[in-house]
């Protein structure tokens, strides 16, 4: 056990709540104003995480708070006074299982080679030959013909269960792959940006055994993925300030490919770092 003192662990958990402050203040405006927002709102309704969890700051694993400070955690689930603080509670049994499937996971994406040669088709197919618009609120930048006319030229090569669950019945078929839930093992693969904003889902899960530094920085991973995946749909965000990244074009898939790897690059060391926590927490459980 590591244990922090007040000034410490105020000041750290301080940090933290100024870091999250940026992405939740105007989540919570446009809430009380019935507004909405294509790329900082899909966060917390494609992940169901509160704004006031992501702002509430955990230490992690193996961290005794110290100071009369800290009962304030008593009240948190999964805390315990421990010694002269308060600390998480070992990891209950019933949650091993899901630990060692996602330790797995984790381990059999790290391993496999990334692939970047889907172009953000995801949405396009979406939308494919469909009067029912994913995002109604949102216009597009092209015609629904323009928009067949893009995904039938192209190569569909969506390896995501959670992307591909949305394709439109016409466009299943053209997929190369046909990912199912249980399948995903053995799909998942470290260029997909929708598995790259999924480590935020995984690290919120790992709550408040997993330090919120570690949960900040795959909602910053998945915030600017987002962003990139809307850009390069075919819908029109330049009322959000917004500049398309037109896939349907040559040099914007070049542009696509571009930032694609870079977030795998962003990717990796948090998926590690994901991993070794899961094998940490199951060490110490048995």
């Amino acid at each position: 056990m590591r244990t922090l003192q007040p000034s410490e662990w105020i000041a750290q958990r301080t940090a933290h709540e100024r870091r999250v402050e940026p992405w939740i203040a105007p989540r919570l405006l446009r809430a009380s104003q019935g507004l909405k927002h294509p790329v900082d709102d899909f966060l917390f309704e494609y992940y169901p995480h509160r704004p006031s969890l992501l702002k509430r700051w955990h230490p992690g694993l193996g961290v005794v708070l110290l100071g009369d400070e800290a009962e304030c955690y008593l009240g948190v689930p999964a805390y315990r006074a421990e010694r002269n603080g308060v600390t998480a509670v070992p990891l209950p049994d019933k949650r091993k299982s899901f630990l060692e499937w996602l330790c797995a996971f984790l381990g059999s994406t790290i391993d496999r080679a990334p692939f970047f040669g889907c172009h953000g088709l995801h949405e396009w197919a979406m939308v494919y030959k469909s009067e029912e618009i994913r995002y109604a609120s949102q216009p597009l930048r092209l015609s629904l013909v323009e928009i067949t006319a893009v995904v039938d030229s192209l190569s569909v090569r969506c390896s995501h269960y959670d992307a591909f669950r949305f394709f439109t019945p016409e466009a299943r078929p053209l997929n190369r792959l046909q990912p199912r839930r249980e399948t995903s093992p053995q799909l998942e693969q470290p260029g997909c940006l929708h598995a790259n904003m999924d480590l935020y889902k995984w690290a919120f899960k790992l709550a408040p055994w997993c330090p919120s530094d570690l949960i900040a920085d795959t909602f910053e991973l998945a915030r600017d993925i987002r962003e990139l995946d809307m850009r390069a749909s075919p819908y029109d965000l330049s009322t959000f300030g917004y500049t398309a990244v037109p896939i349907e074009t040559p040099e914007g898939r070049a542009e696509y490919e571009k930032s694609q790897r870079a977030f795998a690059e962003r990717a990796r060391p948090l998926r590690r770092r994901l991993m070794n926590l899961c094998q940490n927490l199951l060490a110490g459980n048995n």
